[in-house]
């Protein structure tokens, strides 16, 4: 296996993948005669094997990060080929198969990478009486122990991976790769639902993925039929390129706001949908942010959870130059749906809206009606409202009844009820997020 220049994925020029270079390193001194050369017990026969068991150590870090299993080898070469965004990638993401001279690329790096996936360590670890290599060959792991991906990302590497092992050509495998674009695209835009904001190695705003998200559905939400229609309506339009809205989900808490917001994530991620959550403080690093994500083909929702402002709080500036674009285009691909107590987001006093400012001295304003509309353009900007309330008694009652029979919670219903009722009164009052809590404790405390 020769060290070899690949043209489009860029490992050894890089240098970032150790694990890939010091095997192709340590293969090539093997397969160069050096170890032919040494007596067994030498000091360069040592030093190979130590770098061999290094070599072994990184494999297996690497199931436990990743949460791989089967060949490692393997699955760790497909997930470089996975997370590697070049111009070859990103125009599968798009469009599948491409033609064009870039594909005389792609399979000169599938020749060198078909060379990878066919290596027999077997002559190396038996010269080197290195024991335990089968181990990464046949690994049996858990993907629901990985610290980076869940078992559903986990399972899709792993897939890749013994297609491209039992791919019998370059072109084969070069064939294989290109579905898997296609069909689930790129690097972490492809593989992850849900982002946050986070800093790179210099400092700069980056996207980051959020390895595990509550596996919610918007059937499991009870009630709110008619909320949940307008932003379904809205969602939809969205991802099928038609006119869409930024969203504003308002109301009382505990109503399941931001949760239809992450059954959105899970009910669209398979059409392209990406959902990034950004916090108040991050705003202004939004236009580095959708500078980021505009021209891929994947649908983004910036989403804003609990959104509200104080009177000395300016960020809500940066939202409305965002949300309106300033004098660049404002990407087709990125909405906003935001949740809030709020139905104006910021605070306003009565003092607003006095024309002799007569509530307190500091507070007069010469042009009181500039001030109200300062505070109310960022709602504004929303062009689709969403209110979700408090259940009353009747309905909070049909909620406790769904979930209790979702959850095998066997309980005369008037006796569910009257606890119902009680826990109600000591927990927050009538809300979905009460009803869900007072069935977890039943189910905690056993008393089905």
């Amino acid at each position: 296996m020769r060290r070899q220049e690949l043209i489009l994925y860029r490992i050894f020029q890089e240098d970032r993948d150790r694990l890939l270079r010091e095997i192709a390193e340590l293969a090539e001194d093997y397969e160069d005669g050096i170890m032919n050369k040494a007596v067994g017990g030498t000091r360069a026969e040592r030093e190979m094997a130590a770098r061999l068991y290094g070599f072994l150590h990184g494999l297996l870090e690497l199931a436990g990060t990743y949460g791989f299993h089967g060949n490692l080898w393997h699955c760790y070469l497909a997930h470089l080929l996975v997370t590697h965004e070049n111009s070859y990638s990103r125009s599968c993401e798009m469009r599948g198969a491409v033609p064009g001279t870039v594909n005389h690329a792609a399979l000169h790096d599938m020749e060198i990478f078909k060379e990878f996936f066919d290596y027999d360590f077997g002559p190396i670890c038996e010269r080197l009486h290195v024991a335990g290599f089968s181990m990464a060959e046949d690994y049996q792991g858990n993907s629901l122990e990985s610290r980076v991906y869940n078992a559903r990302i986990c399972a899709r590497i792993c897939e890749l991976a013994v297609k491209l092992g039992q791919a019998a050509t370059a072109e084969e495998m070069k064939a294989v790769l290109t579905d898997f674009y296609r069909e689930y695209g790129v690097g972490k835009l492809g593989l992850h639902k849900c982002f946050r904001i986070g800093r790179d190695e210099d400092g700069r705003a980056c996207i980051q993925p959020v390895p595990r998200i509550a596996h919610v559905r918007l059937e499991d939400l009870v009630g709110y039929e008619i909320p949940k229609e307008k932003l379904i309506n809205n969602t939809d339009a969205f991802v099928a390129g038609r006119a869409a809205n930024n969203c504003l989900l308002f109301g009382d808490a505990g109503t399941g706001k931001s949760s239809c917001i992450k059954a959105i994530a899970n009910e669209y991620y398979d059409k392209g949908l990406r959902v990034i959550e950004v916090y108040k403080h991050q705003f202004q690093d939004l236009n580095r942010i959708i500078s980021q994500i505009k021209g891929r083909n994947y649908k983004f929702i910036i989403f804003m959870d609990d959104l509200s402002f104080e009177d000395f709080e300016i960020e809500y500036k940066y939202l409305k130059a965002v949300i309106e674009g300033g004098l660049e285009k404002k990407p087709e691909n990125v909405l906003i749906y935001a949740t809030s107590n709020r139905r104006h987001l910021i605070r306003e006093n009565y003092g607003d809206k006095t024309e002799d400012g007569s509530l307190s001295e500091a507070r007069q304003d010469m042009h009181t009606s500039d001030t109200v509309q300062e505070k109310l353009s960022l709602v504004y900007r929303f062009g689709v409202t969403i209110y979700f309330g408090a259940p009353d008694k009747k309905q909070f009652q049909g909620i406790v009844k769904v979930l209790a029979e979702r959850n095998g919670v066997n309980m005369p219903q008037e006796e569910l009820f009257l606890a119902a009722n009680k826990w109600e009164l000591a927990h927050g009052g009538l809300s979905g997020r009460t009803a869900q809590q007072f069935i977890d404790y039943l189910k905690g405390s056993g008393d089905l």
